[in-house]
């Protein structure tokens, strides 16, 4: 474990190799599971802001499922997310000509028709962050689904802090994002 801050980070960010690969896993993060995205509070504001917009993308059953739930729920662990559609996958959900599952909300950004490009959960993943009183732990959630997108990073030699550098400035900064460079520079070194 290394901290930068007031975030304690796991050395899976250099250890594990990460690329994702939609066409192998067909973006089945976004169907798999038993809650919604996870959401922070002041993402809430955002979703009621850009709904009007981001509803044109979006499934029949998807915007069926906002209506009867609303934009975002508290789930079974009392943990703000983004609805599901029938227990399965997420509202914002769209599926693309390919067959692969995508956010209505991040097709909306790419057409730039909104500011805001997804809920940080989504945007960080496999890398879940976990508040605590005193730190935030930012940890590496394995899970099949990911297998292709490991045996790609492996095959690419792409470790996730360097493939998630986009939201983990997004998340935490350029500053932090330069302390993480300086630890896997100083962690690699150290295992040679």
């Amino acid at each position: 474990m290394f901290q930068i801050g007031k975030t304690i980070i796991t050395e899976d960010l250099f250890e594990q190799e990460f690329v994702c690969n939609l066409n192998a896993c067909k973006g089945l993060c976004c169907v798999e599971g038993d809650s919604g995205a996870p959401l922070l509070k002041e993402e809430k504001e955002i979703l009621e802001h850009i709904y009007p917009v981001v509803k044109t993308y979006l499934t029949s059953q998807g915007i069926k499922a906002i209506e009867e739930q609303g934009k975002y729920v508290i789930d079974k662990e009392g943990e703000l997310t983004t609805p599901l559609i029938k227990g399965k996958e997420c509202a914002y959900v769209i599926k693309n000509s390919d067959g692969i599952y995508q956010c209505g909300i991040e097709k909306a950004f790419n057409d730039r028709k909104i500011h805001w490009q997804k809920p940080i959960s989504c945007h960080l993943y496999p890398l879940r962050v976990k508040d605590f009183v005193e730190f935030q732990a930012v940890n590496y959630n394995r899970w099949d689904i990911c297998n292709s997108a490991c045996e790609l990073g492996k095959k690419l030699r792409i470790p996730l802090y360097k493939f998630l550098k986009e939201p983990l400035i997004r998340k935490f900064g350029n500053d932090w994002y330069k302390e993480i460079e300086i630890i896997a520079r100083e962690y690699y070194q150290q295992k040679q």
